[in-house]
């Protein structure tokens, strides 16, 4: 390890220990290396690959996704897709946790954030599942880990930002790439709600029978309700089928998301007031300027370790522990686990990305499935503690705490990792679709 990346990494994890922002850590962490280089104009390469970074169309999808998200959240969409679910799995035994679980990937699938649904599927699914007679730290657990599943399941703005990171991969092919390995996640997820249910606490049996009969009761009729949440599910067939059939792109297609969800919430659902467009502009401008200073951040930061050449070092030192691919693809997820732990999506993808994607393309592996995998991966962290962004919302929304939740959260992590195993070993998961169409 050279002495110059010896300073990028114990600046930046210096600055991390003492909680700074993370794109603050970053950008510090590389002035203070270009600063060591020399020959090399700091002020000059600094202010150049920020700027360079963050002036790419398809990163203009990401304000426009940011928005359609918001605008979803408030606009009245969850409840529709909530009363789906609820007629689609609500009458089987421990149906609100599958109503859960369902609702989330609904929702997360339109509206792309999982932060998102979280809050709008936790605020009212928790209580509920509680005055049942699920535990909150249950329920918890089960929101945050199921809230994930939106962020594969497209459109989702962490798939545009590998897009933009990776250089050559189609944002089309990652939208539809996404769609089987997040069913798959969802689909484990709600096995490991049985799992729980009817094996690990059978003490809330009784609980459970009652909560899936009441569930019977109330779930409205299925095609009054599938016709109550047509029009958010719209937005899906809307953004997929015009980026496949050629009609836009993905980032027109963003633009027409936020038209589409201003007429949904404020004309068709009138949940939304035109008082408080100023508001949810602002949310939204506040979200997309934290996502785009990491960007640029984090392209600069490429530039270092391309520079240092340090994809080259660490594929040479994985090939040197091993030239299995199944063994090198295992020790990346551990290491993406890990770095999962402590560091958000976003910068884990921006800073990682230009590591390990080299080495995986050497390997053979497109780099299609690459992008699904690590976002999979990556999903784990939003859950687990301490930098975990769905577990702290969850925790907040249920009015619980982390160490009370983990606990409950264990058996959907294990489901999780058995998910991105298959993801991982199974290329055709994420590139079947793809191919159907051609994109690859």
């Amino acid at each position: 390890m050279s002495a110059e990346v010896f300073i990028l990494l114990i600046v930046f994890l210096g600055l991390m220990v003492l909680n700074v922002p993370i794109a603050v850590c970053i950008g510090l962490a590389t002035v203070a290396t270009i600063a060591t280089l020399g020959d090399v104009p700091t002020g000059y390469v600094v202010a150049q690959r920020l700027s360079t970074g963050i002036a790419s169309f398809p990163l203009l999808a990401i304000p426009f996704f940011v928005l359609s998200g918001v605008l979803m959240g408030d606009g009245g969409m969850a409840r529709r897709l909530m009363d789906f679910a609820s007629a689609l799995v609500g009458r089987f035994p421990g149906g609100l946790a599958y109503v859960n679980t369902v609702t989330c990937m609904l929702f997360g699938a339109v509206s792309g954030s999982a932060a998102a649904a979280v809050s709008s599927i936790g605020g009212f699914m928790i209580p509920q599942m509680e005055a049942k007679g699920y535990t909150r730290e249950f329920a918890v657990a089960l929101t945050a880990t199921s809230a994930t599943t939106g962020l594969l399941i497209p459109p989702s703005n962490i798939m545009i930002v590998f897009a933009v990171v990776s250089g050559n991969v189609s944002v089309a092919a990652l939208f539809l790439a996404g769609v089987l390995p997040g069913l798959l996640v969802g689909f484990s997820i709600m096995a490991a709600s049985f799992v729980t249910l009817r094996f690990l606490r059978p003490a809330h049996a009784a609980a459970v029978a009652a909560a899936s009969s009441a569930s019977e009761a109330v779930a409205p009729a299925l095609w009054r309700s599938f016709f109550g949440a047509l029009p958010s599910l719209l937005l899906v067939v809307i953004v997929l089928g015009g980026i496949l059939g050629g009609l836009f792109s993905a980032t027109e297609a963003s633009a027409i998301a936020v038209a589409y969800c201003l007429v949904l919430a404020m004309l068709l659902y009138r949940e939304i007031k035109v008082a408080e467009l100023p508001a949810i502009l602002l949310r939204a401008a506040l979200t997309t300027s934290v996502v785009m200073l990491l960007v640029g951040a984090s392209q600069a930061m490429s530039w270092v370790l391309a520079y240092e050449r340090v994809p080259q070092m660490v594929s040479a030192a994985m090939i040197a522990l091993s030239d299995n691919p199944l063994v090198i693809l295992l020790l990346i997820n551990v290491l993406l686990l890990i770095v999962g732990t402590f560091m958000d999506m976003t910068p884990a993808v921006l800073i990682f990305t230009p590591i390990f994607l080299p080495v995986v393309t050497g390997l053979g592996m497109d780099p299609v499935h690459f992008g699904i995998l690590m976002i999979a991966n990556l999903c784990i962290g939003l859950c687990t503690p301490p930098v975990g962004t769905c577990l702290f919302v969850g925790c907040s929304v249920g009015k619980t705490t982390i160490a009370r939740v983990v606990p409950s959260a264990i058996p959907f992590f294990i489901a999780m990792m058995i998910a991105l195993l298959a993801i991982t070993y199974l290329p055709w998961l994420s590139l079947a679709l793809p191919r159907l169409l051609n994109l690859l």
